[in-house]
């Protein structure tokens, strides 16, 4: 029986998912060296691969609006999937940053939530699985920005962060949520941690009065008070989240 034909696993759902949120939109396509590889691994065509991932983007109600449609079939399981990243993306990163890290031979086993205290995971692994939330996080935000800052359009990947709207320390369940981020360089990302700028409905930046005082460098000057009102550049997959943004308005900035 062809590679393709057999049945997906779960474990190949999430890496093929895992592939799908850090992967720039243009580049799912059987040619992609990534994907090639990923198809050798798990014993799949190229183009089964690339299939796969492109039923996961027309799922998207972003990419819905632009009329993409699967290539082939989107079954129960793929839906069943993004429904579940949707509720709780954190355990949906772990599991599939677990499922590569076996894949490719790091050994790290899969999250299971809810663990008897006798069961629970250690300090150690508990860090392995904090950096992996925090892995995907960044992957899949860079690359839906196609790395670049939604602010300022630099592309200095050592200058970008994906900065949480609903600081991580709220919601558990949207720690790895691509919605729930924003591709910002360093500085503004800080400013917007801190809550001394936010972005309102349609995206536009709003300034903190603690900025926008009359006697200012010219640095400050130009990183803040001229940006107010400024559009962010929105990503081609996992728009910034609404109810997020207004979240950090109400309870991040500073007024």
């Amino acid at each position: 029986m062809p590679a393709e034909r057999r049945a997906w696993s779960q474990d190949e759902l999430l890496i093929v998912f895992r592939l799908y949120c850090r992967t720039p939109f243009g580049r799912l396509h059987q040619r992609n060296p990534e994907i090639v590889e990923l198809a050798r691994l798990i014993g799949r065509t190229p183009g089964a691969v690339a299939m796969k991932a492109c039923n996961f983007a027309s799922l998207d109600p972003q990419q819905q609006a632009r009329s993409i449609k699967a290539l082939g079939n989107v079954s129960h399981a793929d839906r069943a999937l993004w429904d579940a990243f949707a509720q709780d993306s954190e355990s949906i990163a772990q599991n599939a940053e677990a499922a590569y890290a076996a894949l490719v031979g790091e050994g790290q086993e899969e999250y299971v939530p809810d663990l008897p205290l006798a069961d629970r995971p250690t300090e150690k692994e508990m860090i392995v699985k904090t950096r992996r939330v925090q892995s995907f996080f960044r992957a899949a935000v860079l690359s839906s920005y196609e790395n670049r800052c939604a602010l300022t359009g630099i592309t200095i990947r050592e200058l970008l962060n994906a900065s949480h709207i609903v600081p991580w320390h709220v919601d558990s369940t949207r720690r790895a949520d691509p919605r729930n981020g924003i591709c910002l360089n360093t500085l503004h990302d800080r400013a917007f941690d801190r809550g001394l700028i936010t972005f309102d409905e349609e995206y536009r930046v709003v300034v903190s009065p603690l900025l926008l005082t009359s006697d200012t460098p010219e640095f400050h000057r130009q990183a803040f008070k001229e940006i107010a009102g400024r559009r962010i550049s929105l990503p081609l997959r996992f728009l910034p989240d609404k109810e997020a943004l207004s979240h950090h308005r109400e309870r991040v900035f500073r007024r």
